[in-house]
């Protein structure tokens, strides 16, 4: 089975954090091949863990990232992202930049987000959004 559903930075950064956790759980339940990540969220993943000083940390998030698919940016992304951004910008509730970028990825791949902020990327039309850490 394919990738369907792509991990936020918040989802994956749990799963970090509670290796045995809800997170974990839900994945069991999908299968390990139903789920990826974006070039953009192990960016940020990486990035946070070098920010903390903390080799513990590092060495945990480069073994969670490397048991999932990390999906590059590819083109129709940017349309999507242009569409986004726009309409957006339109109805005066923008997102971050690195969320819009997720998110066009998530919906030019007609994936499930799963992020614990589906107040934010609620607002994108046409992109399907699941949060994992509640029950």
């Amino acid at each position: 089975m394919p990738c369907a559903y792509l991990l936020d930075t918040n989802i994956i950064s749990d799963l970090v954090r509670h290796p045995q956790g809800i997170v974990a759980g839900k994945i069991a339940e999908v299968g390990e091949e139903a789920v990826c990540t974006s070039i953009v969220v192990s960016s940020e993943l990486r990035f946070g863990a070098q920010k903390s000083g903390s080799q513990k940390l590092k060495n945990q998030v480069e073994i969670i990232l490397s048991a999932m698919e990390i999906l590059p940016l590819d083109a129709p992304v940017d349309h999507h992202y242009a569409d986004i951004r726009f309409f957006l910008e339109q109805t005066g509730n923008p997102i971050g930049p690195n969320d819009m970028l997720i998110a066009a990825q998530t919906r030019t791949l007609k994936l499930t987000l799963v992020t614990a902020n589906v107040n934010e990327f609620q607002r994108v039309p046409n992109l399907k959004v699941v949060n994992w850490k509640v029950d």
